[in-house]
């Protein structure tokens, strides 16, 4: 049963005035359900998305279905490729000063590749719905999905780089004391048909990125800035390398960045202070960028780390069915191999499998820290590490006055983290219009500052 809301004349303005975009698109009804299949079929393969039906374009206007049974042709044919379940959520939608009903449908990323009524692949990109046909395409678009895996791929390398090194003889020392490299390799589908795989690679080799170039190397860059972006004048000192199999690349990746992170001082109301992030929030992002990455693109993974943040960058996109929004509750392993046989390992990076950005959450949660950002940024998965408090920008004033006699807009703007003078202005004036603080007499509006009234350190008291 296919609910019918009903929406305000807002809402329906908001609908017509709506850009087709990555991850919306609008159609009229006269548009045959077989052509709308691509469509939802691309929304399925990208990222999701919404598709309205029952919206003209030029002139944009509303132009629904009669009624839900002359929608009837267009959900059999969804229905047989879509169905209604957790991955497609239909709804009709409807106004009292509108004609018909438009059919909405809620496209979430799926877990499998989707076709349409021709039985191609089709793709979101932009606004538009692309045919996949080439098989160099599908299969980078099965690897997203985490249908296939890089990791398997055969490396053209002698079995001996992997079967003889140091690491696999440490590892099943200590791991597995009496097996022997190769079978024990081969039973874990590390070695097969005398070749090498990648995950053997990374995991065993003594110097992966000789093997497998610019697919396994890790870089750390510090810029002394807050701005969005580095740049060469703000570069600190040339970008860190960080090299070896992925076991030691995660453990020496964070040791450098604490490193580095603990000669960053940040203006707080305690004034210049060490950052502070926590180990644990790092350790576990680091982890999942390099066990998560994709190994098929040609790039490192990228660790900038500013004055106010750290942000970590993992070639591919998010695998699977996971999306930035439910990423803390679903579970999907790009390269599951790798997963499987790191947890092996002494002191394993991925303690609890599943749970590592939970943990980076949580930590953060406990330092009073923002939580970590994650989102899909070009070919990347992005997450940051923001050192700004959870307290509100008022709160942070409050505090700060506590401990020092006054505040200016550019000592205000440092400790709330916002960038802009205006902003910052309208902050100030409002917790003067409250009675929470006072222009400091006789400063000129150069050299203006605040300081607390007694019922502002009655307020700030409160928050200590």
């Amino acid at each position: 049963m296919i609910d019918s809301v009903k929406i305000s004349s807002k809402e329906v303005k908001k609908l017509l005035d709506i850009e087709e975009s990555h991850f919306c698109d609008l159609k009229a009804t006269e548009v045959s359900p077989a052509k709308l299949s691509k469509a939802i079929a691309a929304f399925s393969n990208a990222e999701g998305g919404e598709l309205f039906i029952g919206i003209e374009d030029n002139p944009r206007e509303w132009k629904g279905f009669t009624n839900i049974e002359s929608a009837n042709s267009h959900l059999q044919v969804f229905e047989q490729l879509f169905p209604l379940g957790t991955d497609y959520q239909y709804q009709f939608l409807e106004n009292d000063g509108e004609k018909g009903l438009v059919l909405k449908v809620q496209v979430a990323k799926t877990r499998d590749l989707k076709t349409a009524t021709d039985g191609k692949v089709y793709v979101r990109r932009g606004a538009q719905s692309i045919p996949v046909t080439d098989e160099v395409r599908l299969t980078s678009l099965r690897r997203d999905k985490g249908l296939v895996s890089f990791e398997s791929e055969l490396v053209n390398c002698p079995e001996e780089f992997v079967t003889n090194s140091i690491h696999i003889i440490e590892f099943l020392i200590e791991v597995v004391p009496t097996a022997e490299p190769e079978p024990w390799l081969k039973k874990q589908m590390a070695l097969q048909n005398g070749k090498v795989t990648v995950v053997a690679v990374l995991l065993f080799a003594e110097e992966p990125q000789a093997i497998v170039p610019k697919r396994s190397g890790l870089k750390i860059y510090r810029y002394k800035t807050s701005a969005e972006e580095g740049s060469r004048e703000t570069l600190d000192f040339d970008p860190v390398s960080i090299d070896g199999n992925v076991y030691s690349q995660i453990y020496n990746s964070v040791s450098q960045v604490a490193k580095i992170v603990e000669s960053v001082r940040l203006q707080t109301p305690d004034g210049l202070v060490t950052v502070n992030y926590p180990q644990e929030a790092i350790h576990e992002i680091i982890t999942n960028a390099v066990i998560h990455r994709d190994y098929s693109i040609t790039d490192d993974i990228h660790i900038r780390i500013f004055d106010n943040r750290v942000e970590v960058l993992s070639p591919g996109t998010l695998p699977g069915h996971v999306t930035a929004e439910n990423i803390l509750s679903e579970r999907f392993a790009r390269n599951p191999t790798l997963v499987r046989l790191i947890n092996k390992f002494p002191n394993p990076p991925n303690k609890d499998v599943g749970e590592g950005l939970n943990t980076a959450f949580e930590s953060m949660r406990n330092l009073k820290l923002k939580p970590p950002e994650i989102c899909q940024d070009g070919g990347y998965v992005k997450v940051v590490l923001r050192h700004e408090p959870l307290a509100s920008p008022e709160e942070a004033i409050l505090l700060y006055l506590l401990k020092h006699d006054e505040i200016a807009n550019r000592n205000a703007r440092e400790v709330c983290f916002i960038k802009s003078e205006n902003k910052m202005k309208r902050i100030l004036q409002n917790l003067v219009s409250s009675g929470l603080l006072e222009p400091v007499p006789g400063r000129t509006r150069y050299t203006a500052a605040y300081q607390l009234t007694e019922e502002g350190r009655n307020a700030a008291s409160k928050y200590t």
